[in-house]
Formats: structure tokens, sequence, C-alpha cells
């Protein structure tokens, strides 16, 4: 997907330098800060919106898309400076979780159904921001900040001029990345940081010596995580294929296992045991995964590959949710009595991680290179 991120950015960079916004004061109490008029030119924008789900041919740009405003007083908008497309973007395109987005956007029902249209694709984004909401206080941000942020997929995406998150989803973006380059980094950032910090109980007090397998360790999510992980100590083993073994021993792994040499889970048996599983594979990999924990010392299996949101496609909200539960209870109970936890992992959006990912990226502990190709 970098090819495309790149294209998209080089674009949209170019586009966003034509448009400035007419910014006033606002005094209130004894703040004095800048707001954006909403003056004719600035009730549109341009985008890149799909007005149905389906394939390529539902993408449709527009320069009449609906300028976001703020609806909540700790809510910024930002001007996007660069956009980034991820697998999920593609797969929302073709209506994918659709069905819980929907919940999401309207918990209660009241708009009709399609009322997401035109929707607007588009997870990573780097900016600078416009304005800001009366809650956000000028200490954490302020009017021309340089932000990165992960969008919630349901709120609308970075595919337009303008977005509009909320405070707590934004970080200030790192000062030795470009633009361009910072957009490539957010999402898959904080669906690591959700697994392996939210779910798998990791931070860098307690990483050190801990034995840390990743299946699938040569795409975005597996690249950020082997990064983070070296950086707080952790003893790192990743399944690749062998195109990208140098690209990850030179991320610092300490140990590759080639999935097309043989098959792979003969190979992780003959290793010592590990104290944590991240999952970015799937299918049958749970089956012989789970064995490759340490029993009764807390370690924990966490699969990215879930079928929450499928379900809830095909069975509706109330079926899906309650299909979902039971799927994971059952699956839990029946590891937790040999020994170990079964965890689902999921992207949150999270400003805070990106706070620390940021500093990480300007120490020079986790690297981005969109010249690199990722394969799988």
């Amino acid at each position: 997907m970098l090819p495309l991120r790149q294209l998209a950015c080089s674009w949209w960079s170019c586009l966003l330098n034509s448009r400035t916004p007419c910014v006033k004061t606002l005094v209130h109490g004894d703040q004095r800060r800048l707001f954006n008029t909403s003056n004719s030119r600035m009730t549109i924008m341009p985008a890149w919106v799909i007005d149905r789900y389906g394939s390529n041919d539902v993408l449709r740009f527009t320069k009449n898309a609906g300028f976001p405003i703020i609806n909540y007083p700790n809510e910024v908008i930002v001007q996007v400076h660069a956009a980034g497309l991820n697998p999920i973007d593609v797969s929302m395109r073709g209506g994918y979780g659709a069905a819980t987005m929907a919940m999401k956007r309207d918990p209660l029902n009241i708009n009709q159904s399609g009322s997401e249209f035109p929707l607007i694709l588009g997870r990573d984004m780097s900016g600078i921001i416009m304005e800001c909401g009366l809650d956000v206080a000028p200490a954490y941000f302020k009017e021309g900040d340089e932000v990165w942020a992960a969008i919630p997929p349901w709120k609308q995406g970075s595919l337009a001029e303008f977005v509009v998150l909320s405070a707590n989803e934004v970080s200030k973006k790192p000062k030795c990345l470009s633009h361009i380059e910072a957009a490539a980094v957010p999402y898959v950032a904080a669906t690591a940081w959700s697994a392996l910090v939210n779910t798998g109980g990791l931070n860098k007090d307690n990483c050190a010596k801990k034995r840390i397998l990743i299946l699938g360790g040569s795409g975005g999510v597996g690249t950020f995580s082997i990064q983070m992980l070296k950086a707080w100590g952790a003893h790192v083993t990743v399944t690749c294929s062998q195109n990208a073994e140098c690209l990850v021993r030179g991320l610092g792994v300490d140990h590759v296992v080639d999935y097309t040499a043989g098959p792979v889970e003969v190979a992780l048996r003959a290793l010592e045991k590990f104290d944590l599983v991240l999952d970015n594979v799937g299918g049958d990999t749970e089956s012989w995964a789970l064995g490759l924990l340490k029993p009764w010392c807390g370690a924990k299996y966490v699969t990215l590959v879930t079928p929450f949101l499928r379900n809830t496609d095909r069975l509706g909200i109330a079926d899906g949710m309650l299909q979902t539960g039971v799927t994971v209870a059952y699956k839990a109970l029946k590891h937790l009595s040999k020994g170990v936890h079964y965890r689902w992992g999921m992207f949150a959006p999270n400003g805070p991680a990106l706070d620390d990912i940021s500093e990480m990226v300007d120490a020079g502990k986790v690297l981005f290179s969109l010249s690199v190709h990722f394969l799988s």
C-alpha cells in the first residue's frame, strides 16, 4: 500500500497549497484565540468520496464536499497536508464493517439507511490545526500546530482538504518527519500499540527479556511492532518470507522463521516458548500458535484477525455481537484451562499513544521509509 500512500500524499500536498482559510479572533473569558470564518469559499472543500459501496468505480472526486464543522468543544479542525491509505480503506469501500460503523455514527438509529454517504475514506493523516474548540487548552494544541492522527473508521476520513477530530485522537507530529512521511505511520502504529500495550499488557518497563513472536512480521503493523519491542528490550522472533528477511533483520529482530521453507509451526515448536504471540495472519494459525506460549505464566495470544465486523455485517448488530461474544468467550475459557490467555486486538484511536510514538521516532528508535516495499 505504500506506493498508493505516496501518490495520495503528493497529490494532496499540491492541492492544499492553493487554499487558505480566513481567520478572525474570538475572545472567550480571558482567552483570546483564533477561529476560521465560514465564508462561502469555506463551506465546501475538495475530497475523494464514495456514494455507495462497491469496487474502484464507486470512487468519485468532488470539489463540493461538505466542510467539516466543530460540534463539540473538545474538537479540532485540521487542514490535511498528507493522507495515507490502508487495507481497511479498501475493505470499507466494499462495505466491510458498514453495520457497526453505522451504529457508531448513529447509536439511536435516527437517520435513514445510507446516511453516511457521501463517505470519505482515509485513516492516516498529517496536517496543521486550523481551528480549536473552546475546551481545547492552548497548552496542548493551538492553531498552526503540526499534527498527525489515525482517524476512527466511523468518522469522515483524510482524503479531503479538512477533517474534524477529537483532540484526544490527535498528536503533535514528529519533528524529524515530513507530512508525507508522517501520513504513513499513525494507523499501523496505533493498531500495534492497541494490540501489544492495551491488550497484551506490554510496556517499556516490563518488556525487557520477554520473548515475543510476531506472525507476519514484514507488514506495517509487524515492522512497527518489531522496532517498538526492540526499543523496550524484548527478544523478538518473526515469521516472514525469504524476500522480507533482510528487511526485518535490519529492524533488529533476534530470530527469523521463513514460512516458505516448510511448515512454519514445526520450526517454531523447536524454539523456546514465548511470553506473547501477535498474530497478523489469522486463518488456521490459532490451531497451533497457542501451543507456543509458556503455560501458567500469564502468556498471551493476541490476534488482529477477528470475525467481529464480519459477524455484524452478516447477522446484524444484535445477533452479530451475540455471536462474537459467544465465540471469544468460548475460546478464552478453552485456552485459559490450558494456562494461556486468548485475546482479540483491534485498532483504537489514541492520541496519547501517538505522543509516545512521536518521541520514539524523534529519538531515532523507530524508523520509517516510504521507499521500502513490504513483501508478504
